[in-house]
């Protein structure tokens, strides 16, 4: 039974509450997942009371809301949103909000949620702890964090820092969203919970890995955000390398948030270091220009507005990284991100070697394509294993099979990925959560392909809007039979 609770929202105006977090509040309360008495207090700028800030809740959720807006759940949902004006620069509204949640209206365990500019995580930070709010004598208190944590080691370092001057490490929760979604806890499952795949799960048997999340828009008036940062910041160094962790992690002991995250841990710190004069053949990036997604004609990066008209960020990024222990030793692992590609997808691909020897030499079959297994992350939740069976007829010639789980391309509970890590942050549980070393270690990772990225500033590769990216990319492959896999029909 979750204990009652205040979840207070920083930037509670901003697009993150409005498309992620009261949806995904919204959704537990039509599934009664909720606390009693919780409050959901939104603090923000604005000259906003209680109602118009329920009002303004209630026109977000509308186009949102799963089957549509139930009055009934709503009805509930908004005797739990209270609205706070602060700036969080003033010290005066952090000693105000002290004296607000020590009253009896409010739980007093709390979770304070930073949908601010990271910039702005430790002045929240240090405002909260000046008035008290960090101190959890009578109550929990728990800070989340979204990403990025940082802009590379040293200032992720130094934020953590900062952090800790007030709050210690079991208060602190960096989520990362990509962790909430079904199919990526399944990896586990699937992985620890089949003993049949335990013994191929290795170099032996695995020829390479491809992890690839890409998105047919664009930078959607984030300018300002992404041109400093990029795709290997913004999506490499978070989302991609936690999938790696996934995928590559040794059963741990129990799945205790802490042995599930000292099993990430050692694969983040057995990945290859990439020295800068190797950053060419580990690495590869590009920037979309003009062209089309299905019929619409789009522009290219540098005509997106808030974009300098010289900049060399990237919007696609290819990485090649080798883990260097016992079971994935010289079994390359290829990660790869895009803009404006061709199509929304995000996938785990899985290919196996070949068998040791071609029995089907002197038949029609001229080579066996590979086995696969794929892992279907969005939009289509899957899991699909491909083999080579005989076509029928008199010929001996192969086909591939594809073996789908039945719940392929059907998202039976559509639950958004927020739902469950809020819940989490309530229920103290860690586990889809990362710990510090885990965000400085996959730093480690990317931050050599980020110091000579940033000294080339005069040519960046281009490609087409609504392609699959740069051919360019293919040198990071290391032989001609391997190929991009960009979704689950592709052979």
């Amino acid at each position: 039974m979750l204990e009652p609770c205040t979840y207070v929202i920083f930037g509670a105006t901003g697009n993150l509450a409005q498309k992620k977090l009261m949806p995904a509040l919204y959704h537990l309360e039509q599934a009664g997942r909720l606390p009693e008495g919780m409050r959901v207090l939104g603090i923000g700028r604005r000259d906003w009371d209680d109602e118009t800030w329920r009002k303004t809740v209630e026109d977000w959720l509308t186009p949102r809301a799963r089957s549509g807006l139930d009055a009934e759940v709503f009805a509930r949902f908004r005797e739990r949103l209270f609205f706070f004006q602060g700036d969080i620069n003033d010290d005066a509204s952090y000693a105000r909000l002290q004296m607000l949640l020590n009253g009896p209206d409010y739980p007093s365990n709390i979770a304070f949620y930073m949908s601010v500019a990271p910039a702005e995580f430790a002045v929240v930070s240090n405002g909260l702890a000046a008035a008290g709010l960090n101190r959890d004598d009578d109550g929990w208190r728990r800070m989340v964090l979204e990403k990025p944590f940082g802009y590379d080691l040293e200032s992720a370092e130094i934020l953590n820092k900062r952090l800790h001057r007030h709050w210690r490490e079991d208060q602190i929760f960096r989520i990362d969203h990509y962790l909430g979604k079904g199919t990526i806890q399944n990896i586990l499952v699937f992985r620890f919970a089949n003993l049949m795949l335990e013994p191929l799960w290795n170099r032996n048997y695995i020829d390479h890995v491809q992890i690839i999340h890409a998105e047919s828009a664009g930078i959607e008036q984030r300018a300002g955000y992404y041109d400093g940062a990029g795709a290997l910041r913004d999506m490499v160094q978070s989302h991609l390398l936690q999938m790696l962790t996934l995928v590559a992690m040794e059963p741990p002991a129990n799945l205790d948030a802490e042995c599930l995250r000292d099993e990430k841990v050692k694969v983040l710190r057995s990945i290859r270091p990439i020295p800068q004069s190797a950053v060419h053949a580990h690495a590869f990036r590009a920037q979309y220009g003009r062209g089309n997604i299905g019929k619409e004609k789009v522009g290219g990066y540098l005509d997106e507005k808030g974009v300098p008209p010289q900049s060399t960020t990237e919007t696609y990024a290819a990485l090649k990284v080798y883990i260097d222990n016992w079971r994935w030793r010289n079994v390359p692992f290829y990660l790869r991100t895009g803009k404006r590609m061709a199509q929304s997808t995000s996938q785990i691909s899985i290919r196996f070697k070949h068998p040791p020897q071609q029995l089907f030499r002197e038949t029609q079959i001229d080579q066996l394509k590979p086995n696969w297994l794929l892992m279907g992350i969005q939009p289509n939740e899957c899991l699909r294993l491909e083999l080579q069976v005989k076509q029928p007829g008199l010929e001996m010639v192969a086909e591939t099979q594809r073996l789908d789980a039945a719940t392929c391309g059907v998202s039976q509970y559509g639950i958004d990925a927020y739902e469950a890590l809020l819940l989490d942050v309530i229920d103290g549980d860690h586990s889809l959560f990362l710990r510090f070393d885990e965000v400085s270690w996959a730093w480690r990772v990317v931050d050599p392909i980020l110091k000579v990225w940033a000294t080339e500033r005069d040519f960046i590769h281009s490609y087409p809007a609504g392609s699959w990216g740069p051919q360019e990319a293919n040198r990071l492959f290391v032989r001609e039979d391997q190929d991009w896999r960009n979704t689950l029909e592709d052979e």
